[in-house]
């Protein structure tokens, strides 16, 4: 059964212009994409999307690059689609990485790592809806 997840593109993949190397890459293996918006996050919004990591050290410095530029959420959908986009997209760590991921190519360091992805069905699920409301979500492939 087809799964879907978020994916967003940080404002780093924007400021560099990866973003259509990104999609082509998502693309090519395998996603539809099923809802896509530019938004600009306000640091509330931010802190409240990333609130899971209200207590950690990092916080603070990710709410702030969040709120640097644009970020495009995006709904993907394919087969096992949380766990092939992780695969995809490689570890947090661009050094750790493994070769031909996203963030293997295009990251900087852990935090400016050009793409998030949720880490569960669960998580995915309030992902989605944190930024997209039903009507939003097209069945059939956007592009």
């Amino acid at each position: 059964m087809e799964e879907r997840t978020l994916a967003i593109l940080k404002p780093d993949c924007i400021q560099k212009k990866l973003t259509g190397k990104v999609i082509d890459r998502l693309f090519s293996a395998g996603f539809k994409i099923l809802a896509m918006k530019m938004v600009k996050l306000t640091p509330a919004t931010a802190g409240e999307f990333y609130a899971v990591h209200k207590k950690r050290p990092f916080f603070k410095n990710l709410v702030g690059f969040m709120t640097e530029g644009e970020v495009i959420p995006m709904v993907l959908q394919k087969e096992n689609a949380i766990a092939e986009l992780r695969q995809v997209i490689g570890t947090t760590d661009p050094q750790e990485a493994g070769p031909g991921t996203i963030r293997k190519m295009y990251a900087d360091n852990k935090q400016n790592n050009i793409i998030h992805a949720s880490d569960g069905v669960e998580t995915a699920a309030a992902e989605i809806a944190f930024f997209f409301s039903q009507k939003e979500l097209l069945e059939n492939q956007l592009l």
